[in-house]
């Protein structure tokens, strides 16, 4: 056992990662302990502890890991990772991007329906026993406008395209894509907000995307588009988007991440008409652990042959 990998899976459902391993057949080459979310990892773990699966860490635990390596984490966004005090600086940190992949395009498709088709109305007249003729609004030959196009917004587009709609938006490093017609950097954004019919959020959370939706971006945008966040709440100025929308500066917004989740109930995004809250439903998928854990095992593999990780952390980008 001396000379296995240890590796700590701080998370509260293991199975997935556990049988994994094993699939892979990996379990003979690594020793693996468990801990449950609430509780903190014993003297021995810490010690012993190379490789860390788990969704984020309180200050001053990594710094009682001395043999740690690498830690992958099991979310997507790594702000919470960056910002901590004893992050060591050679400490491989990989996220799990790309991970959402399989549910997030599906329900950003279905707020894009929901503010352009009639259902929800319908809804409402049916609650009254009344009858109102209403004409949906097509998505076809509009303009969907992507803030940050990585591997979300690649196959967001490609769905989008499948309804005839055009695909424009930002890329901290521009290149051609398929199914959009213009792919630029994030100077350019106000291009980008001008000519959406519906602009969607997927930028990450860093100290040059906070508060990156504000009054004069929102004033940049058409009065009758929609803003569509499933990115991070800190990307919006709540208050400017509240005064945009109450004001018709723009139709609307969905928003599925919030600064503080559970939103608090005194927050206006609740009252405002116009604004539709969503419980952060975006990325959950009944098999996330299923889905999180091909990456984990792949970049394990990857580790015990000395092999380049996938999705490390760019740690000046802030993702």
């Amino acid at each position: 056992m001396t000379d296995r990998t240890h590796i700590l899976l701080w998370t509260d459902s293991t199975r997935a990662y556990v049988e994994a391993i094993a699939a892979a057949g990996l379990s003979d080459r690594v020793a693996i302990d468990t801990v449950a979310r609430k509780e903190r990892p014993s003297a021995d773990q810490l010690a012993r502890v190379e490789v860390l699966f788990a969704p984020g860490a309180p200050p001053g635990v990594l710094s009682a890991m001395p043999k740690l390596r690498w830690v992958q984490s099991m979310t997507a966004g790594v702000e919470h990772w960056l910002a901590l005090p004893d992050l060591p600086p050679d400490l491989a940190l990989t996220c799990a991007r790309g991970t959402h992949r399989e549910s997030m395009p599906e329900n950003i498709l279905g707020a894009l329906f929901y503010v352009s088709k009639p259902y929800a109305a319908a809804v409402e007249s049916q609650k009254r026993r009344q009858w109102v003729p209403t004409v949906a609004q097509p998505l076809s030959d509009k303009t969907l406008g992507i803030l940050g196009l990585g591997v979300l917004g690649e196959e967001v587009a490609r769905l989008a395209a499948a309804l005839g709609m055009r695909v424009v938006g930002t890329r901290r490093r521009p290149a051609p894509m398929a199914n959009v017609a213009d792919v630029l950097p994030p100077e350019r954004t106000d291009e980008v907000l001008a000519q959406s019919d519906f602009v969607l959020l997927l930028l990450p959370a860093t100290p040059q995307t906070d508060n990156f939706i504000d009054a004069r971006r929102l004033g940049a945008m058409k009065p009758t588009a929609w803003l569509l966040n499933f990115g991070r709440g800190h990307l919006i100025k709540d208050d400017d988007l509240v005064a945009a929308v109450k004001q018709k500066t723009i139709a609307g917004a969905m928003l599925d991440v919030f600064r503080q989740e559970p939103l608090p109930a005194e927050h206006p995004f609740w009252t405002t008409d116009g604004i539709i809250v969503l419980p952060h439903i975006g990325g959950p998928h009944p098999q996330r652990d299923k889905i999180v854990a091909r990456l984990f095992v792949e970049n394990l593999d990857r580790y015990l042959r000395g092999a380049s990780l996938k999705e490390v952390v760019d740690r000046v980008a802030g993702y």
